[in-house]
């Protein structure tokens, strides 16, 4: 659902994408073009969306569906044509081709699809992230997170699981100092973080990964370098005094396109000129950079390519295993259940449902997401 009195501003990513979902379908266009249209719908909803396309495919018109997700283009589509570096690849019919060969077309090499991969090591038992009795209000003063606990041990990634605009993107920012709750503590290894201050935030030691990768995590005007810096250019690595060290941060931006393998020209290039997936490696490894305890992931992979989300989710384990706490945000129940140590359910802002990756189905995931299930 989607308060139709909200300004579009006021919504999150996956709600405005849902707005235009809707639009597409109350016109009845001859012609539909849907971007990643289930990433803001839970499993059930997705497949009445499928129900609608085909109908529509049935009554004449045409429905170009783009989707990263495999099994889904194999359950709408007659035809698959793999787009890869803005060239045609090759069309193939979607019935006789397998998920792991169109990923192969997709990427120009085999990939891993996502899938559970055991952990090398357990958890460890210190918590890293404590959030308490977390209520926090919405940009158009509704509560947008009720009461909500959790806490996350070091080392140890648990997935957020909902719907767009049940709460997610506030009870990110709440942690991360962007937003000031209205009640409610969080600490960072058991020392309170001061609310509504990002700086703080940083100074723990949290990093972030917003939802909005070119609109909140970097400053698209700016070159790589630039934003490779964003959050620690007052250090004095990066400047003295009032100056900045720009030998120092070019270097910096350099090391972290190699390690990341950011394809870019160089550390000049503006972060708009990226693409989705450079774009969040860039991101990723600035966050990284700054060897955080907590790690607050909102929809890392939303709108990436195969190769792209494979890259993003070795990262994800990688700070895992280094002991970093993961608190991964995402709408994509098969991100969640290839990441997750534990899953919770957000659902109008309130905790709604605890899983066990291990035994939890997508459709048991999916009816909490929706309501249909509470603790």
């Amino acid at each position: 659902m989607v308060d139709p009195r909200a300004r579009v501003w006021q919504l999150s990513v996956g709600e405005q994408q849902r707005v235009e979902i809707l639009k597409a379908l109350y016109r009845e266009a001859r012609i539909l073009i849907l971007d990643e249209p289930t990433a803001v719908l839970t499993p059930q909803e997705a497949t009445a969306l499928f129900r609608t396309l085909r109908t529509m495919a049935a009554e004449g018109r045409t429905v170009i569906f783009i989707s990263h997700k495999l099994h889904e283009v194999k359950a709408v589509a007659d035809r698959v044509t793999v787009l890869r570096g803005g060239r045609s690849i090759g069309t193939v019919s979607a019935a006789d081709a397998t998920p792991r060969e169109l990923a192969a077309l997709m990427v120009g090499r085999e990939v891993e699809l996502a899938r559970r991969v055991e952990r090398g090591a357990p958890a460890g038992t210190a918590v890293a992230l404590e959030v308490e009795d977390l209520t926090v209000s919405g940009d158009r003063g509704e509560q947008a997170v009720k009461s909500v606990s959790l806490a996350v041990r070091t080392g140890e990634i648990v997935g957020v699981a909902g719907v767009a605009g049940n709460g997610q993107r506030e009870l990110a920012e709440a942690i991360t100092g962007m937003r000031p709750p209205v009640h409610g503590r969080i600490l960072v290894g058991g020392r309170k973080l001061r609310d509504g201050d990002p700086r703080a935030a940083i100074a723990a030691r949290i990093a972030h990964v917003p939802e909005d990768r070119l609109g909140t995590a970097v400053a698209p005007s700016l070159d790589i370098a630039e934003n490779a810096v964003l959050k620690s250019y007052r250090g004095p690595r990066m400047s003295h005094g009032p100056l900045l060290r720009w030998r120092a941060i070019r270097m910096h931006a350099v090391d972290l396109i190699e390690r990341y393998r950011v394809h870019a020209p160089g550390p000049h290039a503006r972060a708009r000129d990226l693409s989705g997936g450079n774009l969040q490696k860039l991101v990723l490894g600035r966050e990284f950079s700054a060897q955080p305890q907590v790690l607050i992931a909102a929809s890392p992979t939303r709108g990436l390519d195969v190769g792209a989300i494979e890259s993003v989710h070795a990262y994800l384990r990688q700070a895992a295993a280094d002991g970093v706490a993961v608190l991964l945000i995402s709408e994509d129940l098969d991100e969640i259940l290839a990441l997750a140590d534990r899953v919770v359910v957000i659902y109008e802002g309130e905790l709604t449902g605890h899983f066990s990756p291990e035994t939890a189905t997508v459709e048991e995931i999916g009816l909490a997401m929706a309501g249909g299930e509470r603790l």
